[in-house]
């Protein structure tokens, strides 16, 4: 192995060190996150659950380079990440594909920017394209496509430019439930085969657990960790099982520890 290449491999992909970051909004100012540690290994599957308003999705914009902390850095490699970077791919809910361009060439585009010969281009639209499962609906465009065939090519999209970081804000809350757990089975396959380091936030304590290899909670204003859970239960992972369910019951209660409690009226 070189030693850049061990030099890398020596270092968590990621390291969030003190992070805070504070919103002024008119003359008030908001703290979205306070003093976040968080360090994920090359290839782990982490998953980001808590409230809304906890900061998940903002502290996965500051991991993607889209914003800037208050405090505190975020390192990949040991290297502070100072904005976006191929290496660091995010997927939304709403898709954010180009309409204008077919499903080849929405997941060709990142390579397209970086000057890849046509040949190559057609070599990764195709493997890429091949890897979701839509080679039939390559030369579709985004409006002929239902919501899962969607997400499936902004997955391939990031993918394929190289990422090694895959970051994922809520990407199957719009969907219903069937295709969320087929686009679930799908994601882990593909994680599998490809060792991409994934960060995926959800609301869902069920679709956590059936993803991630660690659960990390967050405590809602302002955002702070809570609990990081490693999940030991082997995948493929059954729902209704006895030990799944024990394992979503202890993160919901770290879910709910810090929400308090109001008593309700009882109703004549």
């Amino acid at each position: 192995m070189h030693d850049a290449a061990l030099h890398r491999s020596a270092r968590p992909t990621l390291a969030v060190k003190g992070l805070s970051k504070r919103f002024t909004i008119g003359e008030q100012t908001v703290e979205a996150l306070r003093d976040v540690n968080l360090t994920i290994s090359k290839g782990e599957f982490v998953c980001l659950i808590g409230a809304s308003g906890c900061g998940k999705s903002t502290l996965l914009r500051i991991i993607a380079g889209f914003e800037t902390a208050t405090a505190g850095t975020v390192e990949m490699y040991g290297a502070p990440i100072t904005g976006p970077g191929p290496e660091r791919g995010m997927v939304f809910q709403d898709f954010a594909l180009f309409p204008w361009l077919t499903v080849k060439e929405n997941i060709a585009f990142g390579p397209k920017q970086r000057g890849l010969p046509q040949a190559n281009l057609d070599e990764i639209a195709a493997r890429y394209t091949d890897m979701v499962g839509l080679t039939k609906f390559a030369d579709y465009y985004p409006s002929q496509l239902s919501g899962g065939m969607k997400q499936r090519v902004a997955i391939a999209r990031v993918l394929a430019n190289d990422c090694e970081v895959l970051l994922m804000d809520e990407p199957f809350g719009a969907l219903d439930a069937l295709t969320r757990e087929k686009l679930q089975q799908e994601l882990l396959e593909i994680w599998e085969r490809t060792k991409v380091t994934v960060i995926f936030v959800t609301h869902s304590v069920e679709e956590a657990v059936v993803l991630s290899d660690r659960v990390v909670v967050m405590t809602a204003g302002p955002g702070r960790i809570e609990h990081d859970a490693r999940i030991q239960l082997p995948r493929p992972r059954e729902v209704s099982a006895i030990d799944f369910n024990q394992v979503r019951r202890d993160i919901t209660q770290y879910l709910t520890s810090h929400v308090g409690v109001k008593s309700v009226p009882a109703v004549a």
